[in-house]
């Protein structure tokens, strides 16, 4: 995962905390900020502008966060910084719902069936409560049989990995770090459960089930990649509509707005200028629905906004639906839309046909819808994502 390979980015994050975020902190003493989102929207939560990839992946993990949200005026300079974000983030969707359908996976075997039947005051299933400290407490003296256990589900899985002839090397070592990185995010009650039936009378079962899942969340982790190169190519695309739109204003009768928005120095004065009027580019995250939210922790919508002057416009049309200058489409009708030789618009297609036809292949729910204000020239591009 390429965010392993910086300790610190830097990039202005603002977060948005869940009610579980907001009771740590406070109970840390640790001071919130109020601070308006891209959708003028007021809320509480922290903001960065450096930060640990692992540190903000262990806080999406246990629900401390509910959106994120990055504004600047270009992104070129930050292109390896966003991409690992909008990696992560990924990653960190796929790995609470790994650790989810493993759970269901592992709760639904015969071997627990006959342990609820035989034993009814101590039930195994969702609703079984138990704290983390009180499983460490019961798993105490279990090292040598989890380290057992995970031999047992990752040998089979390496060997089928390391004998596919289609595999590269390369990918051949992506994926067995892969598979370790997702079963290194196995909650304490997981293991609980594989450490009390190891070696039972159906505990094969387990070691399929899981093994399966590990598969399935294998091939899901490839989406990571794509997202990150659409994100990316959505964000160049809102920035440059602005450059040209500025350098139409900063540079009174030019011909080629292009021509002067690729020049560097010409570049940094209208990015200052973008700057100081707040024509941003604003790239959310808004993951899933809570811990609460039942069916739709596995959600994750990335948001797109060309922010200006006149963003008011935005609320008032998202509040009134029926307003007449509101256009909403797919990503592929925007992307046709486009002025004929805009720079981008072939790869923008190619990431979206390739991120369409990954999520199918999948079974993950991918939709993208854009919004279009004609008076402001305001975009808001959705992507949504059911994994």
């Amino acid at each position: 995962m390429a965010t392993g390979k910086k300790s610190l980015l830097n990039l202005p994050l603002k977060i948005v905390l869940t009610e579980e975020g907001v009771s740590h902190f406070i109970s840390h003493n640790q001071k919130l900020i109020r601070f308006r989102l891209a959708d003028n929207v007021d809320e509480s939560g922290i903001a960065l502008t450096s930060f640990s990839p692992l540190s903000l992946q262990r806080m999406i993990l246990v629900d401390y966060i509910s959106k994120i949200e990055i504004s600047m005026p270009e992104f070129v300079s930050s292109r390896q910084e966003i991409m690992d974000l909008a990696k992560l983030v990924v990653y960190s969707i796929l790995y609470k719902q790994f650790d989810r359908e493993i759970k269901d996976a592992l709760l639904d075997t015969t071997c627990v069936h006959k342990f609820n039947r035989s034993n009814p005051s101590q039930i195994l299933d969702s609703n079984t409560k138990m704290t983390d400290e009180q499983i460490r407490k019961r798993l105490v003296n279990s090292d040598e049989i989890i380290k057992k256990a995970r031999n047992d589900i990752l040998k089979p899985v390496y060997d089928q990995i390391l004998s596919d002839e289609q595999l590269s090397m390369e990918e051949k070592n992506i994926y067995l770090l892969m598979t370790e990185k997702f079963l290194n995010r196995l909650s304490l009650f997981n293991w609980f459960i594989i450490v009390k039936f190891y070696n039972k009378d159906g505990f094969g079962e387990m070691l399929s089930e899981i093994r399966r899942v590990i598969q399935q969340y294998m091939d899901k982790s490839k989406i990571a990649e794509y997202v990150s190169l659409m994100v990316m190519e959505l964000a160049l695309n809102c920035e440059n509509a602005n450059m040209r739109k500025e350098a139409k204003v900063m540079y009174r009768g030019i011909d080629d707005s292009d021509m002067v928005i690729y020049d560097p120095d010409i570049r940094k004065k209208i990015v200052k200028e973008l700057e100081r009027n707040h024509e941003l580019v604003f790239i959310s995250w808004k993951l899933g629905g809570g811990s609460m939210s039942i069916g739709k922790q596995g959600r994750l919508q990335i948001t797109l906004y060309n922010k200006d002057d006149e963003f008011q416009e935005f609320k008032e049309n998202i509040q009134n639906k029926s307003s007449a200058d509101t256009g909403k489409r797919s990503l592929i009708d925007f992307y046709k839309e486009l002025p004929e030789g805009q720079e981008g618009t072939d790869l923008g297609l190619y990431y979206l046909s390739y991120l369409d036809e990954a999520c199918k292949k999948v079974n993950v729910k991918f939709e993208s819808l854009v919004n279009q204000f004609s008076s402001s020239d305001l975009t808001v591009i959705n992507l949504i994502f059911n994994f």
